[in-house]
């Protein structure tokens, strides 16, 4: 989709951008950066910036330590945080807004339509929404982890029609052109399977936290909700005048001909599951209206704890992952159900499905159809 085509983006920013010696922020690439985004404002089209860096802003009020603890790093991304939205503000002249997220905040149906509405009516109003991962609140359970798969959730949310990731090379090689002189760029790749993360290497920044496999586990989640998404070189002020010239100066990832629905690709790619179904081998799924219902004859075993309407895993005994889909009874009861027979058959004649067979996001790439 080239530049006259966009209606809204979503650009990622890293923190090697962002603080690049840990010395709090500098202009040295966000200037063109900036650029890039007031000139997309003036082509009418709206922009999501997702930047990282609030960690590397702050640290150096802490010593720039080598080791810094969990606590000192949620420090310095307090500290670092406004330093972060302070050096943003003195580019532009019209209003920004922070909005810090978690996975909790996201993978929770109600919260998720909060912070699309939020982000909505700030466009609406010619805000600039900067997205960041709340650092300081954040635990194992809650983070994402990196804002290249955050960035492809809120572009998500966000119904953008393509997402921006910046690096540190200018997009995907076919090898690691760090360590290869004869790496090639590939320019276009239509279709993100298994040979494509295996191109994919780890991170070479000092600062940020996102490799390649991340950038290309968020390209997945973004093409599958039909934005084209690009990897470019951040640090090369030519890789944003090439992309408001309409050029794709890096890697572009063709959406998908056929997007998955907004419900359906946010259990797939944004809810966490919080427990998982063993079903019994021969069972002849998709689990729809359509088809055989998953019921608790068919349960083998119940893991983890999740309560009516929350996420679920449904997988194999042996171990092939099916489907995530909504729960309609608790792990407390189908526990009991699962370990008792007789009940379970009683169990059995009064209720429903187990599951939702609305809200079903198939994971085995045989079903792949039903969920686009």
């Amino acid at each position: 989709m080239k530049n006259n085509q966009w209606k809204r983006i979503v650009l990622k920013v890293g923190s090697a951008l962002i603080a690049p010696e840990r010395k709090g922020c500098s202009s040295r690439y966000l200037l063109h950066i900036a650029k890039f985004i007031l000139q997309c404002r003036d082509q009418g089209i709206e922009v999501i910036l997702v930047s990282s860096g609030s960690v590397a802003a702050g640290s150096h009020f802490f010593g720039n330590l080598e080791n810094p603890s969990l606590a000192i790093k949620k420090a310095m991304a307090a500290a670092g945080q406004n330093e972060m939205m302070a050096a943003w503000d003195r580019f532009f002249d019209f209003p920004s807004a922070q909005i810090l997220l978690t996975h909790g905040d996201l993978r929770d149906k109600e919260r998720y339509d909060s912070v699309r509405e939020t982000m909505f009516a700030l466009l609406d109003n010619g805000i600039l929404p900067i997205v960041n991962e709340n650092d300081v609140v954040t635990t194992d359970e809650l983070k994402v982890g990196d804002n290249d798969n955050l960035s492809a959730m809120v572009a998500a949310a966000a119904d953008a029609d393509s997402l921006i990731i910046c690096s540190d090379i200018d997009g995907l090689y076919n090898k690691n052109p760090h360590t290869n002189t004869d790496a090639k760029l590939i320019k276009q790749v239509h279709n993100i399977d298994q040979s494509i993360y295996d191109m994919a290497g780890g991170a070479h920044s000092s600062v940020g936290t996102g490799g390649m496999k991340t950038k290309i586990e968020a390209a997945e989640k973004a093409t599958s909700h039909g934005l084209s998404t690009y990897i470019i070189n951040g640090f090369k002020e030519s890789s944003f005048e090439q992309l408001i010239l309409g050029n794709n100066p890096g890697t572009i990832f063709s959406p998908y001909d056929s997007p998955m629905k907004e419900d359906l690709h946010w259990m797939t790619h944004t809810a966490k599951a919080q427990g998982e179904l063993v079903i019994e081998d021969g069972f002849d799924y998709p689990f729809d209206e359509n088809s055989e219902q998953l019921t608790s004859n068919e349960i083998s075993e119940v893991h983890g704890e999740f309560a009516v309407g929350d996420t679920i895993l449904v997988r194999s005994e042996d171990g092939k992952h099916l489907a995530k889909a909504e729960a309609n009874y608790s792990s407390c009861l189908l526990n009991f159900i699962a370990t008792h027979d007789e009940e379970g058959d009683e169990f059995q004649h009064h209720t429903g499905p187990i599951i939702s067979d609305k809200n079903i996001a198939y994971l085995d790439n045989s079903h792949e159809e039903a969920h686009k």
